[in-house]
This record gives C-alpha cells, structure tokens and sequence, in this order.
C-alpha cells in the first residue's frame, strides 16, 4: 500500500513541478506575438520567426501540461449524471472509462514515439522562411504522452483504492482538486 501511495505521490509531484514551469512559456509565447505587433504595425517590419516560434512552444505548452492537468482533475467533464454520485460509484465509473484513456495513450505513444523519431533522425526542420528545427518540439509528443500515462496510472490507482473503500474519496478532496 506504501508502495502505491509513493508512487501516486511521485508522479503527481513530478507532473505538478513540470507543468508548473511549463506554464511560465506562456509569458514568452505572449512576449512573442506582442513584439510581432510592434513591428508589424509600429515599425511596418514583420518578423518572419515570431509567429512561427509562438506556435512551436504553444505546442510544447499543451502536450507537457496534459499530466499537470489529469493531476489536478482539470480536464473537461461532462458530469450532469457523475456529480451526483458518492467518491466509490465515480471512482468504479473512473476505472470503466480508464480503458478508453489508456487505449488512447497507447495510440498516442506509438504514433508519436514514431513521428518523433523519424523527425529526429532526419533532424527535420519546417521548411519555412525562417526554417527552424521542429524534432525537439515533436519529441515532446512521446515525453508528454508518458507524463499523461503515468499520471493517468496513478489516477487508475487512487480511484481502485477508493472504489475498494481502502481510501476515503470525499467530495471535499474533488472540491480541493479542482482549485
């Protein structure tokens, strides 16, 4: 039990402290699109890498925050029927649906695993103006996909915990989780 709990307690505290500094890109990505603004309408001087650059860590800001997200319950529910159920009826409901998650994370591991590694063994470059290397962003799919799986374990973990009633579940704890 230990064990499970260590492990619970590791991967949410890792995907915390990753999505916490992943959301600071946030600031350079609206950095980026404000100084795009200066020189286009301020200075009549466009960038040709600012756009381009934006896109690029907006896409790492999404996959590597997927964990941060699952960790702290933030992702879209629609609960009209979930809400009203005890923490052991949603836990059994969360353990049924998992299936669809973890089939989903393994298409995404394979396929992006995949994608990223012929990205980085062609040292794959985006063929624009400004033609930056895109493998380091398309190697945060695989990375991001195994925070999210990792976390979705432990998630998998917490809620067979609370459906075998080793575990309070309190609506508290979901009413915490969700701030």
């Amino acid at each position: 039990m230990r064990l499970i709990h260590a492990y619970i307690n590791g991967i949410t505290r890792l995907n915390d402290f990753i999505g916490r500094w992943v959301a600071y890109l946030i600031f350079l990505i609206f950095g980026l699109l404000l100084f795009e603004v200066f020189m286009r309408y301020l200075f009549s001087n466009p960038t040709s890498w600012t756009n381009e650059l934006g896109q690029m860590l907006f896409g790492a800001y999404v996959v590597l925050s997927g964990g941060y997200v699952l960790a702290h319950r933030d992702h879209v529910n629609v609960d009209l029927l979930y809400a009203s159920f005890g923490p052991r009826a949603r836990a059994w409901i969360d353990i049924f649906t998992s299936s669809m998650f973890f089939l989903f994370m393994a298409a995404l591991l394979y396929f992006g695993s995949s994608m990223a590694w012929e990205s980085i063994q062609g040292m794959e470059t985006s063929y624009s103006a400004w033609n930056p290397p895109i493998w380091p962003i398309k190697a945060m799919i695989p990375l991001g996909a195994a925070l999210l799986f990792l976390q979705g374990v432990a998630k998998l973990l917490q809620d067979i915990l609370i459906a075998l009633g080793l575990e309070q579940g309190t609506d508290a704890t979901h009413a915490e989780d969700a701030q």
